[in-house]
């Protein structure tokens, strides 16, 4: 089991790392800035989405000839 500051030297040198626990993958540790990319990229989910206070209206074409 490595401790905890060479596993965080790990992931700033190589990248994630995998946490496992009893032989199961529990987590990844991710260098901060590549966390901070997958947040800023991450898109709401349906339930966010759902429940949020303001409405999310999205301009959609209306077409207007006959069908």
């Amino acid at each position: 089991m490595a401790r905890f500051s060479e596993l965080m030297d790990a992931c700033q040198r190589d990248g994630p790392q995998v946490v496992s626990r009893r032989g199961t993958e529990t987590a990844v540790l991710v260098p901060i800035a590549q966390w901070r990319r997958l947040q800023a990229a991450a898109r709401p989910s349906l339930k966010n989405l759902l429940l949020a206070p303001e409405a999310r209206i999205e301009t959609m074409p209306i077409c207007t000839s006959p069908v």
